[in-house]
């Protein structure tokens, strides 16, 4: 299937900030922080920050599960992660990028999806289904139908991901369903929320070191770019900036004029850990 030009450059995002990520900080994922106990809001102890997260979603699975669906598993290291602590995942990745990542670091037993969700196509069924910063892209009916057919008899659905508050402006940052919509939508469905965690303040600082990056890094790196074209070939870049005058105008404004911030994250997102579980055997839903 074609990707659409939205989804196609998400994930080429996606695997350049891996790839750098991993060259220059050692990173192995590509989820935010979780800055807790005393860690220093640094770049350099993101990997850190990164790890705590990874464990602190691991500590919310229930006792009994066994078998997990990763949604959206990047390069695979949470689902190694997994397998090391004695779980059976499987992963879905719609990236061929990253489902290869996941093959050479997971092996033959962990089956990875190289799919969207919604087009997962499955008889195994699952202890937990697992959405870490996955859930944000998904369709939100979509994936709820196909979660509750994937799950075993009382299994669970674990998300932990940035929601959209319902809060007057506009921010600078993409991403997320809206809160209340997951209410409405798990209430056609017998999911039970066991669990409502918000770690907006925990999450929140990973933001502030990008938008430090951008500003330090990305943003000298473009200007230098951009005068090294004009200066070599000055009606190429003429031509280039006046079609892509918009576009330029919002990477500016969304990047680099200081709106990305942990502050205002926190006021237009919300970061939760949302823990669900499957009820009423005899449900049906067209």
């Amino acid at each position: 299937m074609k990707k659409s030009g939205k989804r196609l450059s998400r994930e080429v995002g996606l695997e350049i900030g891996s790839i750098c990520g991993k060259y220059f900080l050692k990173l192995e994922d590509l989820h935010y922080g979780y800055w807790t106990n005393g860690l220093e809001v640094d770049i350099t102890n993101l990997h850190k920050a990164q790890a705590d997260y990874t464990e602190f979603l691991i500590s919310h699975i229930p006792e009994g599960v066994k078998t997990i669906l990763d949604v959206g598993c990047g390069t695979g290291g949470l689902a190694k992660r997994l397998v090391d602590l004695g779980y059976h995942p499987d992963c879905v990745s719609p990236s061929a990028f990253f489902a290869e990542q996941g093959r050479k670091l997971l092996g033959e037993d962990v089956n990875i999806f190289e799919c969207r969700y919604e087009e997962v196509e499955t008889e195994k069924r699952y202890d937990l289904i697992l959405f870490a910063e996955s859930f944000q892209y998904v369709d939100l009916k979509q994936a709820l139908q196909k979660t509750f057919r994937f799950l075993n008899e009382g299994g669970y659905m674990l998300i932990c991901d940035i929601f959209r508050k319902d809060v007057a402006g506009k921010s600078s940052q993409r991403g997320g369903h809206r809160l209340r919509q997951l209410s409405e939508f798990t209430t056609e469905y017998p999911f039970t929320c066991i669990k409502d965690l918000d770690i907006t303040e925990e999450t929140a600082p990973t933001i502030d070191i990008l938008a430090d990056a951008l500003r330090n890094v990305g943003q000298p790196v473009l200007h230098s770019g951009l005068r090294l074209l004009s200066g070599r070939h000055p009606v190429v870049f003429k031509l280039l900036t006046w079609k892509y005058q918009k576009r330029l105008s919002r990477i500016n404004e969304r990047y680099f004029e200081g709106r990305r911030t942990g502050e205002d994250f926190k006021k237009f997102k919300s970061y939760r850990l949302l823990l669900y579980k499957k009820a009423h055997s005899n449900y049906t839903h067209s």
